[in-house]
């Protein structure tokens, strides 16, 4: 078992990874026993780790939410028919939620937590390699909108995080490699030890070894957890975890959100990011190489040929991360360190997207 600190001063919580073999006592030393918990789930989530994580509460008042599956759930209907559900079973602010998921499960069971009564606990047992090593940790909670996504939420840390590598075998394989997109990044933006371990291991990631997997997923935590306890609230060096996502949510708006997942699509992102660091003279030609050659040994895709500058164009301007007119994304240095910019050359991005 590998336990991991998060968060600081009253917000802090601990985030536990084990393997497929859960222990009876993990949730229930969180959990006060006369107290009522709500699991929310969805349909994509195998009614056996719903079952599983329900036989392991002592409580006797536990309830099951299921929602349909997909970005469409994160919705204010969802949100309205979660909080009915929490005033029909009388939860009061000594009640707990238990979010059983992805990352849509995560958030808006996060912001229901936040919400209701102003606050109450809320535990995370996400069930997919992305959500376990990117939206799990850090506070986040939020749900979408017609204008946007993530435009109504806020920071609100769990109680505990509970990360089991016994999830990531029901996977699919495009699921599992999403997941491992948002591994990579840690490796890029700080995480030397990360990098050497993927390295010597890709075939063993690829086949989804447990012993590797915790140690991939506790490193991709540790470096998360350090840059969020230094910026909770995303004024400043949070923003590093965005590398790759300029170009990566280009791709994804490109693609109306279909045919491509969002870690598939970061990581396309990564390779345009990681050369423009190379064209404007931050990163040499042998560490893009290298870059490539890693993300291609864990069998991911590595091919943007097909998201040229002129379609992705438009996309890029209207990113989130344009301030005063001007695109702030971020790059890397030879040492591997991440920073944002917004001076660069243009053309610079026109050549990596081609």
């Amino acid at each position: 078992m590998v336990q991991i600190s998060a968060g600081k001063g009253a917000s802090k919580y601990q985030i536990q990874i084990v393997g497929k073999n859960l222990p009876k006592s993990i949730l229930n030393k969180h959990i006060r026993k006369t107290n009522k918990v709500l699991i929310i789930s969805d349909k994509g989530v195998p009614k056996s780790h719903i079952k599983m994580i329900k036989s392991l509460i002592n409580n006797k008042n536990k309830y099951v939410f299921i929602l349909e599956q997909g970005e469409k759930s994160k919705s204010f209907i969802s949100y309205q028919q979660i909080m009915k559900k929490l005033f029909d079973l009388n939860f009061d602010r000594s009640d707990c939620l238990i979010a059983l998921g992805g990352g849509v499960v995560g958030d808006i069971t996060g912001f229901c937590a936040a919400t209701f009564m102003r606050g109450i606990d809320y535990i995370q047992i996400p069930t997919t390699l992305l959500s376990q090593v990117d939206s799990s940790v850090g506070g986040k909670t939020a749900i979408n909108v017609p204008e946007g996504k993530n435009l109504i939420g806020s920071f609100y840390n769990p109680k505990f995080v509970l990360i089991s590598t016994g999830f990531l075998n029901t996977l699919s394989s495009d699921e599992y490699e999403s997941g491992l997109g948002e591994v990579i990044k840690y490796a890029f933006i700080g995480n030397k030890k990360l990098r050497n371990i993927i390295e010597e291991n890709a075939n063993k990631i690829i086949k989804r070894d447990e012993e590797i997997l915790k140690i991939i997923i506790k490193e991709s935590i540790k470096t998360k957890s350090k840059i969020v306890t230094k910026d909770e609230k995303e004024n400043g060096v949070r923003a590093i975890l965005n590398f790759g996502h300029t170009f990566g949510h280009a791709i994804e708006a490109y693609e109306r959100y279909k045919n491509v997942t969002h870690g598939a699509a970061i990581t396309l992102g990564m390779i345009v990011a990681s050369k423009v660091s190379c064209f404007e003279g931050y990163i040499k030609n042998y560490q893009l190489d290298n870059i490539i050659n890693m993300i291609d040994s864990l069998g991911l895709k590595t091919d943007h040929s097909k998201y040229k500058y002129s379609k992705l164009k438009k996309y890029i301007k209207s990113d989130k991360k344009v301030l005063d007119g001007k695109l702030n994304i971020i790059l890397i240095d030879e040492k591997f360190n991440a920073f944002k910019t917004s001076k660069f050359k243009n053309k610079n991005i026109i050549k990596a997207l081609g």
